[in-house]
């Protein structure tokens, strides 16, 4: 396997360019099943999971075409073959599962594997399903896959927590069933309004994306579109950590603080400078140490789930202590010890973890356990004296496009090495 080598290398200083959202390329992608019309997508990021669930798309009998080097896709579904998604395929990919909403919402029928266990957590399928049984369809669980048929009716759900998969795919489950829906607590993250916004361009009529209540009135049938994916805020997110950790300025083109105002704040509260500009957000280190602060994460519009790795890398070298509360996912702390290894001091204890800021940290072979876990030991390897070899990184390529040069770019010593 691959892995990357990275020294620290002083202040960086330049621009990175952030990439279409991961997230909601991949909603997207699966909503292109609703209608028989082509769904054109563009601003599309390269990256491997993209890659999963085309193949997934094709079994299915989506016809995908490619242009700008996989930078735009086209997904025509107008002979759909198939309403089985695999186990092979589905469990490369989570986020695979939501064609089961858009299947049954175009066809009256699907069968797709459950997705399995996670390593940041089991994440279970349960609002997906009691959703789908209250829009009227027939569920059933046989040999690890969910059975869903019938025609979809309009209802009122209410999920005890707002998932942005369950949402999503009670959403895409609804626009073509018969009478009004009404989501409540629903997912209010930007990747669900983007998915909603398309939906709309296509044809749906949907009001409240965004917000906790979304109601979707069931149309005849949806038609094509070419739609342009969101910036990723959480590609974001992450170089904006990068200056707070190996120090000088970074500006993120295609930033916007709308979409990590949480984030942003905290990164204030830390000692950082955000700017605003006309190309998207721009991050200074005032220099010195920054300052310890406390976080615990919160669906949208809250700190992300999947920004904790991130920061506490940066919390690592910050003077003081800080304590970090993860409250979306368990089992998400698996970075915590890697960084340990490198001469972080952190405590954790269930769903909290406790960093003791240190002045230094050294290099050294470190193990990647997910994707938001693998970036984290880049960063912090960008700032620890020595060099730092990260094994199992093809889960970055999951989901950060150019990650190598992008940094190389704004003066870190970073290269990727080829597996044996």
């Amino acid at each position: 396997m691959d892995s990357i080598l990275v020294k620290g290398n002083g202040p960086l200083k330049g621009q990175i360019p952030i990439a279409g959202a991961k997230n909601t390329c991949l909603k997207l992608m699966c909503a292109s099943l609703l209608s028989e019309e082509p769904l054109t997508l563009t601003n599309v990021p390269r990256l491997s999971d993209v890659a999963t669930l085309s193949t997934l798309l094709e079994s299915l009998g989506v016809e995908i075409g490619r242009l700008n080097e996989g930078g735009t896709l086209a997904f025509s579904a107008s002979n759909l073959t198939s309403h089985l998604a695999h186990y092979d395929m589905v469990r490369k990919l989570r986020a695979s599962f939501n064609v089961l909403g858009p299947l049954i919402g175009r066809t009256g029928e699907a069968v797709v594997s459950l997705p399995g266990g996670c390593a940041i957590g089991a994440r279970a399928v349960d609002f997906h399903l009691t959703g789908l049984e209250k829009l009227g369809a027939k569920v059933e669980l046989k040999d690890g896959y969910v059975h869903a048929s019938g025609d979809l009716k309009g209802a009122e759900i209410e999920f005890p927590f707002p998932s942005v998969g369950a949402t999503e795919n009670i959403m895409c489950a609804s626009v073509l069933a018969k009478g009004t829906t009404v989501i409540k607590n629903a997912a209010r993250e930007p990747d669900t309004k983007a998915l909603a916004d398309c939906l709309i361009a296509m044809g749906a009529d949907i009001e409240g994306a965004g917000t906790e209540t979304m109601v979707v009135r069931g149309v005849d049938r949806l038609r094509g579109t070419t739609h342009r994916v969101i910036t990723d805020r959480i590609e974001l997110g992450t170089y904006m950590t990068a200056p707070g950790i190996a120090g000088g300025e970074v500006e993120c083109l295609g930033g916007r603080r709308d979409l990590l105002a949480a984030f942003c704040d905290k990164m204030e509260e830390a000692g950082l400078e955000i700017t605003e500009t006309d190309l998207g957000l721009k991050v200074r280190h005032p220099g010195g140490r920054l300052k310890a602060v406390d976080v615990a994460t919160a669906p949208f519009p809250g700190f992300p789930t999947d920004l904790q790795a991130q920061f506490m890398a940066m919390m690592c070298f910050a003077e003081g202590t800080s304590v970090l509360e993860e409250t979306i996912f368990e089992n998400r702390f698996m970075h915590a010890p890697e960084l340990i290894r490198m001469g972080a001091n952190i405590e954790v204890a269930g769903g909290t973890a406790t960093v003791h800021g240190v002045e230094k940290m050294k290099g050294a072979p470190v193990m990647a356990t997910d994707l938001r876990a693998s970036v984290s030991l880049i960063l912090a390897g960008m700032a620890a004296e020595g060099e730092t070899q990260v094994n199992r990184v093809y889960h970055l390529d999951r989901g950060y496009e150019r990650l190598e040069e992008k940094l190389s770019n704004v003066g870190a010593l970073i290269e990727r090495v080829d597996g044996v």
